[in-house]
């Protein structure tokens, strides 16, 4: 079982009480209506699923209700920090030869 740090409330908690909500840091379209259908569906379905180092969207759920991020391994689950929204994480993956985050060449 993970134990979840909430950066609202400042208290470790089980994993139970929140949800993983996806991918963090997506910069949604400055104007959707202007967006095409390929372009709307790759942001709303699109992302990324690294090995490795991943910022995700959580959500304390049983407790305060509010959203937060997290940087998780995903071979390990281990979360290595959470921070709020608006907030730069301070892990990141190392960047690899080609440009990507987390993907061998």
């Amino acid at each position: 079982m993970l134990h979840i740090h909430c950066p609202h409330c400042g208290e470790l908690r089980s994993e139970e009480e929140f949800h993983a909500k996806g991918q963090a840091h997506i910069p949604r379209p400055l104007d959707p209506a202007a967006c095409s259908d390929a372009q709307w569906g790759e942001y709303l379905f699109f992302r990324d699923n690294p090995r490795g180092i991943h910022h995700e969207l959580w959500v304390h759920a049983a407790g305060c209700r509010k959203y937060f991020n997290a940087t998780r391994d995903t071979v390990s689950y281990e979360i290595l920090e959470t921070y709020k929204i608006g907030e730069k994480p301070s892990v990141t993956a190392p960047q690899t030869s080609s440009g990507q985050e987390g993907v061998a060449p």
